[in-house]
Order: structure tokens, then sequence, then C-alpha cells
């Protein structure tokens, strides 16, 4: 896991060191333990890294092999890379290293561009075919790794972080209206390729680019699993069905144990977290870290869900960690996670996942994690009215369940220079929804949280969090075979019991009833779901200070009328669009963006 950055000249002239330079010293916290550079004429690459696989120099990056004519940074981890190894060492070819960093370089040069389709893990990276004068930039299938673009005539930059290539400079910063559209329809997600900047964007998920030295480029995405029943599964049954998702688990779960330092579980207390400690118990692990985090609570709203998490350390006997935090750390932790992440993410529970990274960093380099379970086997409760819809009715029922605003609305919230005469976030949608290779109105919208939505909201907010103190997280409901079969099981399979059926009933085998059947949760943080006392201080000094008027995102009688709220507390909804405002003015802030 390490940060990666480069510049590539279109134009004949040579790279921009320094640039390169600045957006690698920016990511040092996601590559604490080292950092290179290298240049060849046309491209110079940067990296900073975590040393996980391989903690020898020989793992150092950018890694270079003359004799294959490759150079290489890279982001994330190949969880396949010793049986990989093996198959190329048995090929004929020779390794100096260690490390998935080396693997990926031999496996280019052994399978060219279908190198990727053989690569199992979360990637980003930029390799240099010197002989061919290319740079080949890759992004694994579900999008765990980011990798931004900033394009200028004759000049490519690229990072692992959207502050970096602010760093380097020479970015056009001017608020890119469709992507505000789509910040503020749906809760902060701007998906790929935009980003909330006219001048950057993202390389999309499962996407292969080749770049020439002349300037020519082309995209290819490799991998879209079909979200339709194969014939081969019409005689499974739901133990069939069960059976298939516990073993496909069980070896996501035993792929992301690969390292050369110990793996810890960041475990909520909720069914995926708590899942992925039984198996890693069930698979030997012994004495696993585990931990834990919660809040104040307001009212009635419970600010921990220590009770469970309590429950699975001690069936399984885990070395676990409870860490309580109080209000008072959350200002501060406000404006550092704003800092931290690569985008504004106006998801509530940003902050928290920062404070529990910068705790859990302190012990373990490496932990597993529940994330995206909810979207690949239809975990919430806006799947549940799908069942009934017709496949053409599920941008409607989607649009109502989701959306934070509709269009007409949305106009009235932004400031005139930012409006739209389309309602471009529910083009987008549409598009979306009624591509080919989804069977159900059920199966187009998971299609749609898993591959577009995912990538920008749970995903992107657990690696900019826990990058930001140098922790690798790992999370196997994103293994590209498990989402594979979730993609081609029946929807009712996955409907079953409220959501999450046939994960529900994988768990019934490892965990106690009262895990399994709890009511479903969400990382609780009290202070910012209400948005009140110094938080609330906080966001309202963003969206009145000199640089949001002059900016104008928003109307000013919109904002004025979330701020005059008599019952802040109690109005979640006004809450959170507060909160979803003012976020993204402190994100602009803290990086600069005038």
């Amino acid at each position: 896991m390490c940060g990666i950055a480069g510049e590539a000249r279109l134009d004949g002239s040579t790279p921009d060191v320094a640039a390169v330079t600045r957006m690698t010293e920016l990511m040092r916290s996601r590559g604490p333990d080292g950092e290179g550079l290298w240049t060849d004429g046309w491209v110079a690459l940067g990296h900073r890294r975590l040393t996980i696989i391989d903690l020898s120099e020989a793992g150092g990056q950018p890694m270079v092999r003359e004799d294959l004519g490759l150079g290489l940074v890279f982001n994330g981890c190949v969880y396949n890379y010793p049986e990989l190894r093996e198959e190329l060492s048995n090929a004929g070819y020779s390794f100096h290293s260690t490390s998935d960093t080396e693997v990926i370089l031999v496996a280019y040069a052994h399978w060219g561009e279908r190198f990727v389709d053989h690569l199992v893990g979360m990637f980003a990276f930029g390799l240099v075919d010197r002989a061919r004068r290319r740079l080949v930039l890759v992004r694994d299938r579900l999008g765990v790794k980011p990798l931004y673009l900033a394009e200028t005539p004759g000049r490519l930059r690229f990072a692992s972080s959207l502050p970096a290539l602010l760093a380097a400079g020479d970015v056009d910063t001017g608020i890119d209206p469709v992507a505000l559209h789509h910040y503020l329809s749906w809760h902060s997600i701007v998906p790929a390729p935009r980003t909330i900047l006219r001048g950057v964007r993202k390389l999309p998920p499962a996407t292969l680019r080749i770049l020439e030295a002349d300037g020519r480029s082309r995209d290819e995405v490799y991998w879209q699993p079909d979200y339709v029943r194969e014939p081969a599964d019409a005689a499974m049954g739901a133990r069939d069905w069960q059976d298939a998702v516990g073993e496909a688990l069980r070896t996501a779960v035993r792929r992301r144990l690969v390292a050369d330092v110990p793996v810890g579980v960041l475990l909520s207390g909720g069914l995926d977290s708590s899942l992925i400690v039984a198996l890693l118990a069930e698979a030997g692990q012994r004495h696993l870290r585990t931990f834990s985090i919660g809040f104040d609570s307001r009212g009635d709203e419970s600010g921990d869900e220590f009770h469970y998490s309590d429950l699975v350390a001690r069936d399984f006997d885990t070395d676990h960690q409870r860490i309580r935090l109080t209000d008072d750390d959350l200002v501060p932790a406000v404006r550092r996670s704003v800092l931290a992440m690569t985008e504004p993410m106006g998801s509530h529970d940003v902050v928290a996942f920062h404070l529990l990274s910068e705790q859990v960093a302190q012990h373990v380099k490496v932990a597993q994690s529940g994330q995206g379970a909810d979207e690949v086997f239809a975990g919430y409760a806006y799947h549940q009215p799908l069942a009934r819809v017709p496949r053409e009715g599920a941008a409607d029922e989607f649009a109502a369940a989701f959306f934070d605003r509709d269009h007409a609305e949305l106009n009235q919230v932004v400031g005139p220079a930012y409006a739209l005469d389309r309602d471009a976030s529910r083009d987008l949608l549409d598009a979306h929804l009624a591509a080919p290779g989804a069977q159900t109105a059920v199966d187009a919208v998971l299609r749609l949280d898993t591959h577009l939505m995912l990538p920008d909201d749970p995903v992107k907010r657990v690696d900019s969090m826990s990058m930001a103190w140098g922790l690798e997280v790992r999370t196997p409901f994103l293994d590209q075979d498990l989402v594979t079969l979730a993609a081609h099981c029946p929807p009712e399979q996955k409907l079953a019991g409220g959501g999450k059926g046939v994960l529900k009933e994988v768990a019934r085998e490892v965990l106690p009833a009262e895990v399994v059947d709890r009511p479903k949760g969400y990382f609780p943080v009290p202070a910012l779901r209400n948005v009140d006392g110094a938080v609330r201080e906080l966001v309202v000094e963003a969206l009145q200070s000199p640089a949001a008027r002059q900016r104008a995102l928003f109307r000013p009688e919109y904002v004025a009328h979330l701020l005059a709220e008599p019952d802040r507390a109690a109005a979640a909804a006004g809450s959170n669009k507060l909160w979803q405002l003012g976020l993204l003015e402190l994100w602009l802030q803290s990086h600069g963006v005038t």
C-alpha cells in the first residue's frame, strides 16, 4: 500500500521532476516507510512506500527491470502474487525480490496488455513500457485503490490523491457543475470519471488506459460481471447458494491474509465485520487483533455498538481494543479528516474512520474490513421494494428512495452560475440502469451500487481515512470472484431475511444468533449526524466565510433557511443537508481551492 505519482510529457519536453516530487511528498502519510523517484526521458514516476510485502530494499519503488525494459509505481496488493510468481518462474523468468510489485512487471512482460486479467487484488499503478514508449495506467476491478488524473495540452499527471495533483500546480480548480449536481443529489457521491474540480478526473474502476508518447490514448474496461442468471446455475437451491457464497467468502478472507506483517480486523459489531472475524478464526487465526470505536450518545441514540463487538471478541478470543472518544475529540478530527479527504465526502462516519484508523495504525499496518457487503448482497432498505418493480421501473424507485434532492429543488440550492438546464444526475442514473447485462430491477440497482456508487462512497472513504495514517485496509466482500458470484445469485436469495439473506445463512454457521439477527446499524456518530455543538459552529463558519461568499456555490437564502432550522437535533434530514454543504466548503478551503 503506497502513494504513487507521475507525469508524462506528450509534447517532446521533459517531465517536471519538481512537480512529481511535490506530489510524492504530499502523500507521505500513505507511504511513511520510504520514497523513490525515477525518470525516463518523457515520463517521471514518484513513490511513497508502506512496507507490507517484502520489507527489504529490493521491494522498493519505482521498480525498474532494465532487462525487461519496464518501470512501475504501484499502490495496493496483488493477493495471488505467490501463485503468479511460481507460474512465471516456470515460464523461465527470474525475480530479484519477493514483492508483488515485481510480479506485476513480469506479468506484463509475459502476457502483455492481458496481464491485468491475471491479477487478483486491489491496485492502481502506472507502468512504463520503455521499448514501446507507452504508459499503462490501471485501476482495480472494484475501484478500491484510487487514481486521479490531471490533463493539460501535452501533459498528463496522475496521483493516488487529488490534493497531490493540486500540490503539483497548474490545475483548473473551477467547480464542475455536473459533479456538483451529483454531489448534491447522491449523498455527496461524485462517480468516476468526474471530480468536483473541472481539471481533475478519476480513472474509472476496471479500466486500463494506454497512453502513447505521441499523445494517442485508449481505454479498455477489462471486467464487468453480468447481473443475470446463468443456465448452469438453474438447478441451484438456497442451500447450494449458501455453500457457494460461504466458500467464496472464505477464499476472499484467506487471500487477504497475504502479508509480511500482522493483519487485524476493524470490528464494528455488525454482521459483516463479525463474519470476517469468525472466518479468520475458522481459518486458524489465533488472538487476532480487533478494534472498535464509540462516541458520546445523544438522548436515546447510542454512540457505540460495543455490546455486539464485545460479544464477537469474546466468542473468538480476539485481542480486542475498544476505542472510546468524546465530542471534544470530534472538532479537531473534522479538520484533520477534511485534509485527508481525496475528495469531499459528506458521510458523517468519515471522521469516525479517521479517528479509528489513527488508533489502529499504532498497532497494525493491515486490517480487514466489512465494507461492500450491503451493496453486493442487497443490505439496504431501498433494495426490498425493488423486488416488486419491473425492470424498466428501477430508476424511478431508486431516485425516490436515494436522491437527496430532485432537479427542481437542486437549482434552488446552487448559485446561478452552477445551475444546469438538465437533470444530469437522473440522466446518468437512467443510462446506467438501462444498460444491458442486468436481468431485473434488483440486479440493475445492485450493479449501480457496486460498480458506480460504492467506489466513490464507502470504498473511497475507508481508503482516504486509513491511508492518512499509513494503514492498509482490505475488503473481502469486494473480492472479484465473490462479487461475480453474487451478481449471478438470484435476487430473492439476497433479499431474504430483510436483506443479505444468503450471507446471513452463511453467518448462522459461525456466529451467535444475536449478532446475525440484530437490527441493522450504522457507524454511530451522533454529534455529526445531528450537526450540533462545536461541529455546527465549524460548518456555519465555513458557509459564512468570505471565501464561500465569493465562490457563491449556494444561494444565500437556502443557506439561511438551513441555519434557521429551529429543532436541529430532531431534523436529521435538514442537518445532513447542512453538513453536506458545509463539508464541501470546508474541503475547498482546506485545500486552498479559490
